[in-house]
């Protein structure tokens, strides 16, 4: 019956669709993030290879997500996704100090992206359940968050296998991307 209720409910009233990609390196918690907010729970996953695809609904805004795999040789071929992306989500294991610089130059390869040029940017500072994790603020320093002068971005601390912190980000994104208030 809520099923029925809901599509009657978009169809009388449709909700404007925006797509994300999710990236990252590998191990990072893209997968686990996107089902997390999907299912509400957390799967067992596999290093993704390609990409996932889920539909995210969120106070009547459809979300068309993408899970990009993010080992080093599926890395290039992120920009054959950026095509109509409003939102980059990059996804930092808070605790993988020795590869930060690595995220931090492939965060800023997608920023030159053409295709990317309108969309916003969050960063979600992963695993922070885990002991010895950076701080967003630290993540935020070794990232050189503070110089992106042409998106708007947002870090968000969160835990994909809690959920802590996964909804506060993702209705930043709806914030700016519909470019209205979104109540809670």
């Amino acid at each position: 019956m809520g099923v029925l209720l809901s599509r009657l409910w978009f169809f009388m009233f449709p909700a404007k669709e925006y797509k994300i990609v999710v990236v990252g390196l590998d191990n990072a918690g893209k997968t686990t993030t996107l089902y997390k907010l999907h299912l509400g729970e957390v799967v067992v996953t596999q290093p993704t290879v390609g990409s996932n695809v889920e539909e995210l609904v969120y106070k009547n805004i459809r979300f068309e997500v993408w899970d990009l795999g993010g080992q080093e040789r599926l890395r290039p071929s992120w920009a054959t996704y950026y095509r109509g992306t409003h939102a980059v989500v990059m996804v930092v294991d808070s605790t993988d100090r020795d590869r930060i610089a690595i995220t931090k130059d492939e965060l800023f390869k997608l920023l030159q992206h053409e295709e990317l040029q309108h969309a916003v940017v969050l960063v979600f500072a992963n695993k922070q359940d885990l002991k010895d994790a950076m701080t967003p603020a630290e993540i935020s320093d070794a990232l050189s968050l503070h110089t992106i002068k042409k998106h708007d971005w947002h870090i968000q601390a969160c835990c994909a296998l809690t959920g802590e912190g996964l909804w506060d980000g993702l209705g930043w994104i709806a914030q700016h991307v519909t470019g209205a208030q979104v109540v809670s």
